[in-house]
């Protein structure tokens, strides 16, 4: 039984150089991704990086330390000393925390200031 159809196979020529550049192109491209923007971030920026589990500050901020973090999992407990479990409609159980040199102040609310700032970074 013979062969009633031969297949031939296209031959596909590469610019070998311009391969090369290409792969060194996506080789920058994914390291400049990696390197992720650290400072001079603007509100918008600081709360998509807040969103994802980063601790974020203003670099005007006077007291060393400082920064805000995003709380989730918030629970209190009551004058008859029964735990509660905090649950919100929109904002489930999540709010900003301001972790300061006094202490951690739950429900942060940013001011004018912060939110029209450019200064924002993240903390390591």
């Amino acid at each position: 039984m013979g062969l009633d159809r031969v297949f031939n196979t296209p031959t596909i020529n590469v610019d070998q150089e311009k391969y090369d550049r290409l792969i060194v192109i996506e080789e920058r491209y994914k390291q400049l991704i990696k390197q992720e923007k650290k400072e001079n971030l603007d509100f918008g920026q600081a709360i998509q990086y807040l969103k994802q589990g980063k601790k974020l500050q203003r670099k005007g901020w006077n007291g060393k330390n400082q920064y805000i973090e995003l709380a989730t999992g918030i629970s209190y407990r009551n004058n008859d000393n029964d735990i509660i479990d905090v649950f919100h409609n929109d904002i489930e159980s999540k709010a900003i925390a301001f972790v300061g040199t006094s202490g951690i102040q739950m429900g942060w609310l940013a001011s004018q200031a912060d939110m029209l700032a450019e200064d924002w970074r993240l903390v390591e």
